[in-house]
């Protein structure tokens, strides 16, 4: 199929589009023409002079707002959807022989876009470079028909361009957002550059550079607000869960975190590193002026209709202070539990677990595997006006009304294991603990459960079995783990595949061999291929697998005989019916919910 770039962009042409493909019928496309012609003369009518440069962003004279104004329904497809710029978009490239593309703002180069086009005839004419691929210069744009601005583009960048259709939407939010960095990045640099390199750093390598004072640099500063406004934006926008800004020797590197994956984003300048963090710690009111110890806070932060909690944390590393920004989606923090377990006897085991009046249960697994949203989403089913639910975090992760939530303040003799007695006196009868670290937490818990309190808590281990060992090496004695443990739950979370680009391909038995699963046959399993809603990765969102381990009379015994090592538990627990981690995984892979790939990343091999 022969590419187009030359012609006129009509509504003519985006009808017979929709016409060849059964999405419009005749009848109704003379009828948007009808429309079509009157909006053109009410807009005439409105204004005879023309506005330079906005000839595109007229809502009722441009040919593709105008039929995306319209929100028609797809027909024959999923019910709900309209023919917007996406599905316009598709076809266009299909028709014109060009490559579709969405893209991601941190596939691209920022410099190299604002350095090679000015923003007025980027924005005016939604024209995008997006990259070099070999001695060509890929430039995204919103149509077919645009020969001249292609034109344009090839005499200044002095390379042959190659038209990549993307959305309107897509390229709109790309520009915008690219350029609106690039002037606030370029405004602070302006501003904070002057002077040695020296003198500006702020590195905790003391014998090579000197630390400026607070005074030096000005938090105030509208260029800074601006970087991290637009960076909050996009963390919001594409669901991230956490934002790091790590100095290093010559740039300030900022990766965000997407489904449990961290990826690189910018590289901002060096020179405005100080003024960001001296940002960040005013809005989160940490000390400006403290950049040799580790500090923690937090923001909340309204987007788009809806509240956020920011967790901050700060520590010194070689180059300075290293940011990490944790961002609390309460949408996210409560989840209905039913929908987090993938096997219902698991649910139903930790639903019994919840339903006893007093004793402890403990959520294991690393930082990041969802021991949290857990805890929350248990405490939000179990508090009622019935019952007192009190927590102890380090820190509140999320403030919710229906808890009393109690913050571990160590300088003021607040720690896990001491506010447990007062908790006790404050009539409690569900009590959660952030985490289960030290013998005096374990020992107050302990006391808890014993004196009619259901204590829910978290330990670090890698399974459930292990976290009987780990309670006894905290020096729990085992007639007292066997007698106020309830049940022990391991989780991880594993990347879903995304729906929208979800494909299927066969492992041969051969490979699964290899891959150490046991199996009669070939298997078809799923994956995804990459699409505009996954930002190509093949995965959109995380479910959580999990091992759930009662603890049985029998089990009890073996504990109180002191046959309490964690693979001896472990038998145990699978003869009496135990899903491991990894077992869990594979049902998940084979009903489509994840890839092999996960379930090798996250899950140990049994």
């Amino acid at each position: 199929m022969q590419q187009a770039t030359g012609g006129k962009f009509t509504l003519e042409y985006l009808l017979n589009l929709l016409l060849s493909v059964g999405l419009l019928g005749q009848k109704q496309a003379e009828n948007i023409t009808s429309e079509y012609q009157m909006a053109i003369e009410a807009a005439s009518r409105r204004s005879r002079a023309p506005k330079g440069g906005e000839a595109f962003r007229e809502p009722l004279t441009d040919p593709l707002d105008f039929v995306i104004s319209l929100k028609m329904p797809l027909v024959g497809r999923t019910a709900g959807k309209l023919v917007d710029d996406e599905v316009l978009a598709h076809l266009m490239a299909k028709s014109s022989g060009l490559a579709y593309r969405r893209v991601e703002q941190r596939e691209l180069n920022i410099e190299f876009i604002t350095g090679l086009l000015p923003r007025t005839f980027a924005t005016r004419h939604l024209v995008l470079p997006l990259g070099l691929e070999g001695a060509n210069l890929l430039v995204g744009v919103r149509h077919p028909f645009c020969q001249n601005v292609l034109d344009d583009v090839r005499r200044v960048a002095n390379k042959p361009v190659v038209p990549i259709i993307m959305s309107q939407g897509n390229l709109k939010k790309i520009l915008g957002d690219i350029y609106a960095f690039s002037s606030s990045v370029r405004g602070a640099t302006g501003q904070f550059q002057g002077g040695s390199r020296l003198g500006l750093d702020v590195s905790n390598l003391e014998q090579y550079v000197k630390l400026k004072s607070a005074s030096e640099i000005n938090d105030d500063d509208q260029h800074i607000k601006n970087l991290i406004d637009l960076l909050f934006a996009e963390a919001f926008d594409g669901h991230v869960s956490d934002i790091h800004l790590e100095p290093k020797r010559d740039h300030l590197l900022v990766r965000m975190r997407f489904d449990g994956v961290l990826h690189d984003m910018y590289r901002l300048p060096a020179v405005i590193h100080p003024a960001i963090v001296s940002r960040i710690k005013t809005i989160s009111r940490l000390d400006i002026a403290e950049r040799r110890r580790p500090q923690d806070g937090r923001i909340k932060i309204a987007s788009q209709g809806a509240e956020a909690e920011v967790r901050v944390s700060t520590v010194p590393v070689a180059f300075g202070e290293k940011v990490v920004m944790r961002i609390l989606d309460p949408e996210a923090l409560f989840l209905d539990l039913k929908t987090m377990f993938h096997n219902d006897d698991d649910y139903r085991k930790w639903h019994d677990f919840t339903s006893h009046p007093h004793g402890i249960i403990l959520v294991t697994g690393p930082t990041g595997s969802g021991k949290t949203t857990t805890l929350y989403s248990s405490l939000r089913q179990l508090a009622t006006p019935a019952v007192n639910v009190t927590t102890v975090e380090d820190p509140i992760e999320m403030v919710h009304e229906e808890f009393n939530q109690i913050a571990v303040q160590p300088k003021v003799g607040i720690t896990f294991g001491s506010i447990i007695r007062t908790i006790l006196r404050q009539d409690p009868d569900i009590i959660m603990v952030g985490e289960m670290r030290d013998k005096e937490t374990a020992e107050n818990a302990v006391q808890a459960a014993l004196t009619g309190h259901l204590v829910l808590s978290t330990l670090h281990t890698n399974d459930a079995p292990s976290a009987v060992v780990r309670l006894i090496e905290l020096g729990l004695e085992p007639f007292l783990v066997a007698s106020t443990v309830v049940g022990i739950m391991a989780q991880r979370l594993v990347r879903r595949i995304c729906p929208n680009c979800v494909d299927e391909f066969v492992l041969t038995g051969r490979m699964a061999l290899d891959l150490g699963f046991i199996t009669q046959g070939d298997l078809t399993l799923k994956q995804g291929r990459g699409c505009e809603s996954c930002r190509n990765t093949g995965y959109l969102g995380r479910i959580a697998t999990v091992e759930v381990m009662p603890f049985s009379d029998e089990m009890k015994e073996a504990i109180l005989r002191g046959d309490s090592n964690a693979l001896a538990i472990k038998s145990m627990a699978r003869a009496e019916g135990m899903t491991t981690l990894r077992e869990n995984a594979l049902d998940l892979m084979l009903a489509g919910q994840t890839t092999i790939q996960e379930v090798l990343r996250v899950t140990a091999a049994d």
